[in-house]
């Protein structure tokens, strides 16, 4: 790999993230990275330009706006250390993503009642909850979707992990219990807040993923005051009986825009949108068969992201995913052919399981610059993959009932455990993984009864499991330097072939072998002032148990000779307890 990335941790500002300077990555690359990051920042100024008076005020009425000014940092941070192909295809997913997210908020600023009171757009738009796979809109071609709690907080949510508390602290003062999921109450904050720019003709609600964000839609319907319709996805989605029940789920949902919007679903229009999904679907298998080989061109975060986005906002609709798709797979092939290191080294090969956290989603970024740790497949990427009928209007109806069941958070939490269980087996065996990153949303309690079922199996097949506890959009109950610390292990024991898994589970299995040990956590302290601080913790109950072993053994000590008064002193009780035996004795 041509101009190694090194010394990466002096490019930034101590304790802040900020860059000092661009990295230096040689001439060629450094060229293309700074070219790339014009691109973004073009973008971006094109689409103020479009609209600037309603730019304007959105940016001074809404508080998410301004995190999007640090978009060209979020990027930095996730092509931060890559080189040749690999950055060509980080910034070409992300020039795509931040295109498309111009285009959806120049979209919401020119035509919210906030700022157009009179505006005709909201007849043809419509709002819809940010999981909906985005196809069925493609059927309706006159009409706009408008995915609602996207823009405003969970693509910020990513940009600025400093954007939610305030919407969390909202929510929280109008009677939310704090340890709820913190997706739906920042979204519900949002509401709470007026934070929505204000259209639409109907609103598209759902049960999906989980029971939060279901509560999370009343907020939402009392803000727009819409027509609303509820679509229930089956939980039990690999139940061949539930099928007829979801497809006419989604007729319902077909005749209610029809409804609102005097609109007739177009399915010509659909089907050929449907056919440039099953393209872009394509393109996407052929990005997991070469990561499955020892030469993967993808690795770190980008990966998860562009699918993430482009599988709920594009639905086929938008051509820029299918054009970015195409260069891509090409960069992606000739790198592979040319047998080319996706990074300086990679020591384990990695899958990332669970949610990731909104706030750090660059971790992946940082475990291969620092580590080694490839990640090369993760659960969001992990979503539905089943092509569309572009001729049949019942079976493709039935693809778009199955694509809802499966879409992200809601695929791997529902329909019983092998979802999340068993399949994070198989892509381990088939991506040839020896590592598992797995998240731990402290905050969610879908998958808590399968955590020692996770650490068991991972023992079983000699896989390193690093649990990795986060918050998902709230940074403050785990800061991304506390998950950090939770994965760290030396350089010199990492060559060595040593690991806190390796090393926790020995210790797990050691201990399991005395018949009176029921359960066993091992937790490992990697900060030396907070060592430090459990050493002298450690004195103090040494001493204070030494005290106590004088008194119960009736040892008669004078107390002002006594090495130990100060315990004595300190201790509430003791000296009670002491004069008490000493009484006793006497």
């Amino acid at each position: 790999m041509a101009n190694q990335p090194k010394n990466l941790g002096l490019l930034h500002e101590d304790k802040t993230g900020l860059l000092k300077h661009r990295e230096w990555r040689g001439l060629k690359d450094t060229m293309y990275d700074y070219y790339r990051w014009l691109i973004t920042w073009k973008d971006m100024i094109v689409m103020v330009l479009k609209a600037p008076v309603s730019t304007i005020k959105g940016l001074w009425n809404y508080r998410w706006m301004a995190s999007y000014l640090a978009t060209p940092a979020w990027i930095d941070r996730h092509t931060e250390g890559t080189r040749g192909t690999h950055l060509r295809i980080a910034h070409l997913h992300f020039n795509a993503m931040i295109k498309h997210t111009c285009n959806m908020i120049h979209m919401l600023f020119k035509h919210d009642k906030h700022f157009h009171p009179h505006d005709k757009f909201s007849d043809k738009a419509v709002c819809m909850d940010e999981l909906f796979s985005f196809e069925i809109m493609a059927g309706f071609p006159n009409l706009y979707g408008v995915p609602v709690q996207t823009i405003p907080i969970f693509l910020s949510s990513m940009v600025d992990q400093n954007i939610t508390p305030p919407y969390l602290d909202i929510t929280e003062s109008y009677g939310v219990p704090a340890d709820v999921c913190p997706l739906p109450s920042a979204e519900a904050g949002v509401a709470i807040n007026d934070d929505y720019p204000m259209f639409g003709k109907c609103f598209l609600s759902c049960n999906m993923p989980c029971d939060g964000s279901t509560m999370n839609s009343s907020y939402i319907d009392r803000r727009f005051n819409l027509p609303s319709h509820v679509v229930n996805v089956p939980l039990r989605y690999t139940e061949e009986e539930v099928q007829k029940y979801a497809v006419d789920e989604v007729k319902s949902c077909i005749r209610f825009i029809e409804e609102q919007t005097v609109e007739k679903f177009d399915w010509d229009a659909y089907f050929s949108a449907m056919k440039i999904y099953n393209k872009q679907l394509e393109y996407e298998l052929q990005k997991w068969d070469v990561n499955k080989t020892d030469y993967p061109q993808m690795t770190g975060a980008t990966f998860w992201l562009y699918r993430l986005f482009y599988f709920h906002l594009s639905g086929g609709i938008d051509k820029i995913f299918i054009k970015t798709d195409k260069k891509v797979n090409k960069l992606m092939m000739k790198g592979y052919e040319r047998k080319e290191h996706v990074s300086k080294e990679m020591r384990h090969r990695a899958i990332v399981w669970s949610c990731p956290a909104n706030y750090y989603t660059s971790l992946a970024n940082w475990l291969e610059n620092c580590w080694g740790i490839n990640v090369v497949m993760d659960m969001e990427t992990m979503i539905s993959y089943i092509m569309y009928d572009t001729e049949d209007k019942e079976r493709s109806l039935a693809t778009y009932a199955k694509t809802l069941q499966r879409t992200t958070m809601r695929k791997h939490t529902k329909g019983g455990y092998q979802n999340v269980l068993d399949e994070l087996w198989r892509i381990c065996d088939e991506y040839n993984a020896d590592t598992v990153i797995m998240y731990n949303q402290i905050s969610c309690k879908g998958m808590d009864g399968l955590n020692g079922i996770f650490d068991d199996q991972a023992r079983e097949r000699n896989i390193n499991f690093i649990w990795v506890d986060q918050d998902l959009m709230d940074p403050r109950t785990v800061s991304c330097r506390d998950m950090r610390e939770q994965i760290r292990v030396s350089k010199k024991a990492v060559k060595n072939g040593v690991t806190f898994s390796d090393y926790g589970s020995s210790l797990i299995k050691a201990y399991l072998e005395f018949p009176m040990v029921k359960s066993v956590q091992i937790i490992f302290i990697t900060d030396f002032d907070r060592f430090n601080e459990l050493g002298m913790i450690c004195d103090k109950v040494r001493q204070t148990t030494d005290a106590l072993n004088h008194i119960l053994d009736n040892v008669l000590l004078d107390c002002n000779t006594c090495n130990l008064k100060s315990i004595c002193d300190e201790v509430e009780g003791m000296k009670e307890l002491h004069m008490k035996n000493a009484a006793k004795k006497q």
